[in-house]
């Protein structure tokens, strides 16, 4: 179902749970009316009042006991199975980012600096599925499925921290999640064990000397803009110079503010970016070295430097054996040529990880690449996916959350490697 097919954006009138659990096109024609009904009505981290009030009425129509809101804007529902067993929960990240949408498409965003470019539209759309198809094959869970709805995944701090302290982890053995991908053909699913998403930090730098000077003279003056240069220069030769250049890194700087005018020299300039990093020692070391490197030049050149340093997601370390339950599941649903095998970690930041630092998990990469159109990479203001997978991966992530709790795939047997590969 590729962007320009002729699909009303409006949410049609439910059906019955029978039928979008028996009738596949009668859950892609949902899930894809949910997905552009979002795109077109986006919502930035922790405004997601709107989103959410529509997640809390699609679910309840067709039965669900929505809860919440947790950390302002979340929801979650528990689905009980007819049997015991344990608990295995499915995230959705529900928020825009702060952008413009550049799209020529109906369903391009109305909301004037906000647009879902980052596909959380569709995670929210699949998460809707996943707990629509669970709740229709509840008499085959041992045990319970929590699927629930987070805000403000971009921001910092973000919304995954805020839901575990509203308890959305209480009980779970284990979390699992998607992301799409459009470096990925549709039908395709990456997967990778151990680290698959770096660290993402924030630093900001302020260059300041008392006093502006002359652009003519600046010798006469302390030249913030070329301190601040220096800075950045020195920043950029840290990784693979004081680190271990096996481990991936990157630092870069996304924003430099100085003077205004084209002859005055400011007595302030400032600077920000990220540091993104694998290594936990290397996050560490160089979160400390910013800060030293910063101050050293700017002394040396007669200017004060400070370094704001934001700590922002850590890794998404995947466990193997959620990972190998996610591969027999594709496997048995789509055949082994649907799995890819992600060969290295992507430098981009997941506040998923945040979750794993307390339960086991797995996030996946889910294909959505058909075309030109639907292959801009995630964050530009064109990003658009195909739409055609929305249906079959909640079903697979369905089938994923029973056939773990099937295995009893509990906390200790995931820490004693039993289900690894």
């Amino acid at each position: 179902m590729v962007p320009d097919a002729p699909l009303s954006d409006t949410v049609p009138s439910p059906g019955s749970l029978n039928t979008l659990g028996e009738d596949p096109e009668a859950l892609a024609r949902l899930l894809a009316a949910i997905r552009r009904h979002l795109h077109r009505n986006p919502e930035v981290g922790m405004q997601e009042h709107d989103t959410s009030q529509f997640i809390r009425e699609t679910l309840t129509r067709y039965g669900l006991d929505v809860k919440g809101p947790i950390a302002k804007t979340g929801l979650y529902v528990d689905i009980e199975g007819d049997h015991p067993g344990g608990h295995v929960g499915y995230r959705a990240d529900i928020d825009a980012l702060p952008a413009h949408d550049a799209k020529q498409t109906g369903y391009r965003s109305r909301n004037d600096g906000a647009a879902h470019l980052c596909g959380h539209d569709a995670h929210t759309a699949m998460g809707i599925g996943v707990a629509l198809m669970l709740h229709h094959r509840r008499h085959e869970l041992k045990g319970r499925a929590r699927v629930f709805f987070q805000p403000n995944e971009e921001g910092l701090p973000s919304g995954a921290p805020l839901m575990i302290e509203d308890g959305i982890l209480s009980g779970l053995d284990a979390v699992y999640a998607v992301h799409v991908d459009p470096s990925l053909g549709v039908g395709r699913y990456g997967l990778m064990t151990g680290p698959i998403t770096a660290a993402s930090d924030r630093f900001d730098v302020y260059v300041r000397h008392e006093g502006t000077g002359h652009s003519a003279r600046p010798h006469e003056s302390v030249d913030t803009v070329w301190v601040a240069s220096q800075i950045m220069n020195a920043f950029y030769q840290l990784a693979g110079r004081v680190t271990d250049p096996r481990n991936a890194t990157v630092l870069t700087v996304c924003r430099l503010s100085g003077s205004r005018a084209h002859n005055v020299i400011p007595d302030e300039v400032e600077f920000g970016g990220t540091l993104r990093t694998v290594s936990t020692d290397d996050r560490t070391f160089l979160r400390r070295k910013l800060g030293q490197v910063a101050d050293q030049i700017a002394s040396l050149h007669g200017a004060n430097a400070s370094v704001e340093y934001e700590m922002g997601s850590p890794p998404v370390i995947n466990a193997a054996a959620l990972v190998s339950n996610i591969a027999d599941t594709i496997r048995e649903t789509f055949g082994d040529h649907a799995i890819y095998q992600i060969p290295r970690v992507s430098m981009g930041g997941e506040d998923f990880s945040h979750y794993l630092k307390h339960v086991p998990g797995a996030l996946i990469r889910v294909g959505t690449a058909s075309s030109p159109e639907t292959s801009h990479p995630l964050h530009d203001d064109r990003f658009d996916i195909d739409e055609t997978p929305l249906a079959p991966t909640a079903r697979m992530m369905a089938q994923v959350l029973i056939n773990h709790l099937d295995r009893q795939l509990t906390d200790d047997a995931i820490s004693s490697g039993m289900w690894d590969e």
